[in-house]
């Protein structure tokens, strides 16, 4: 049965989240995409939902922000994405204390530092195991709810690297990893096509603090990649979630929208 067409025509209707619930995993950080995705929901009136793995204090400091500015609902759970069952218990409480879930942001993920000969085999699992199997799982647990519902929207935060191998540090397992998820979003699309919509964002390299310890020579490099001669900031994404999470965008699904100043572009 296809999707129905959405009833509003003004743009800021289109837009607005307000009535809806949505989930953003990994949105314990300060300054990371996934407070800022959270952020925009919230601006845009939705209810939200964030995870943090081990940052309670950080994700509790988030919520009351959220709230205070705001003036939505908000609430922090501890998820570990790596465990579908935690995912599972995720989807559970959430629609307890909701009572539904419009959108889900599956942003959680970890980088990584080594290549596959410099690297262990943990090392390797570790970023496979949270990025993409990680992100099947969010879909897995929340995707019955969605069809259930009969709408959804989830979003996938992949990366400019699922598109090419980036210089010169050697992170073979992040780029595979970031590269199945664009495929899992194409894929869950076309799974999902009679009940909800799945895309994914691609950002560049994001000044989320995650990069802080590499060295300044080689950022340097980096930014001599870019086009636009700089990192982006993480609330230069919000507007891409907001998008794919709303009514805005309920004939765009499969899509993937790389944010990376240009960086892939040349």
């Amino acid at each position: 049965m296809p999707q129905t067409v959405p009833t509003a025509s003004k743009l800021l209707d289109l837009l607005s989240l307000k009535g809806k619930v949505v989930v953003v995993t990994g949105a314990s950080g300060p300054r990371g995409m996934g407070i800022e995705a959270a952020r925009g929901c919230a601006e845009m009136g939705a209810d939200v939902a964030i995870t943090y793995a081990s940052r309670k204090e950080g994700a509790d400091k988030n919520v009351e922000e959220l709230t205070k500015d705001y003036g939505i609902k908000a609430k922090a759970y501890k998820c570990n994405v790596a465990d579908f069952k935690s995912c599972e218990q995720l989807v559970a409480d959430v629609l307890k204390d909701f009572g539904k879930i419009n959108g889900f942001v599956a942003n959680a993920g970890a980088t990584a530092d080594s290549g596959i000969i410099d690297g262990s085999k943990e090392d390797w699992d570790h970023v496979i195991q949270t990025d993409l199997n990680g992100t099947a799982y969010c879909a897995k647990a929340v995707g019955p709810h969605f069809k259930k519902q009969g709408s959804g929207s989830f979003v996938i935060t992949a990366s400019m690297s699922g598109h090419i191998a980036n210089y010169p540090q050697e992170q073979t397992s992040y780029n595979v990893a970031k590269a199945g998820c664009i495929h899992m979003a194409k894929s869950l699309a076309n799974e999902w096509r009679d009940f909800a919509r799945v895309n994914s964002i691609s950002p560049g390299y994001i000044d989320t603090g995650l990069s802080d310890f590499v060295d300044q020579k080689v950022q340097d490099l980096w930014n001599s990649m870019i086009p636009m001669n700089r990192n982006g900031h993480a609330k230069e994404l919000k507007g891409a979630y907001v998008y794919f999470l709303s009514d805005a965008s309920t004939y765009t699904t499969g899509t993937d929208l790389i944010i990376d100043g240009g960086y892939t572009a040349r």
